[in-house]
């Protein structure tokens, strides 16, 4: 199933993109509260038979996400990750998601990626080691 272009700056969503990043949102809060080892299994499950994710897909499901919730729009990287990868496959394609660390300062990051580059993230993102990934 193919989607519509990705929004311009300050696109409008339709209302069923509203409704499908908020319940997006509210998995992604559950999830980011469980133990890493089993946030990533259960994203692996997830996954399971999901096409690969285009750049445009991801910065569209990113873009719903944070339209919808200030959290994600701020700092909540975890959840902002999460609930654009789960409204990626509830789109039926799947990007790449990633967490890692930075050791100069100290800090840990979560994010979507498209063919291994990172999508409607800051170019610090590269700094980043990857630690988890659900391909």
């Amino acid at each position: 199933m193919t989607g519509p272009a990705p929004l311009p700056a300050g696109g409008r969503l339709t209302v069923r993109e509203r409704c499908g990043a908020r319940a997006a949102v509210a998995v992604a809060r559950v999830l980011a509260a469980l133990p890493p080892h089993r946030m990533c299994r259960l994203l692996e499950r997830i996954r399971r038979g999901a096409r690969p994710a285009t750049a445009a897909e991801a910065l569209r499901a990113r873009h719903a996400v944070v339209t919808v919730s200030p959290h994600c729009a701020g700092d909540g990287c975890l959840p902002r990750s999460l609930a654009t990868a789960l409204l990626c496959r509830a789109r039926g394609h799947w990007p790449q998601w990633c967490s890692g660390v930075r050791t100069a300062p100290f800090r840990t990051h979560a994010w979507v990626a498209v063919d291994g580059r990172p999508v409607g993230e800051p170019a610090e993102t590269a700094f980043y080691h990857r630690v988890l990934s659900v391909p």
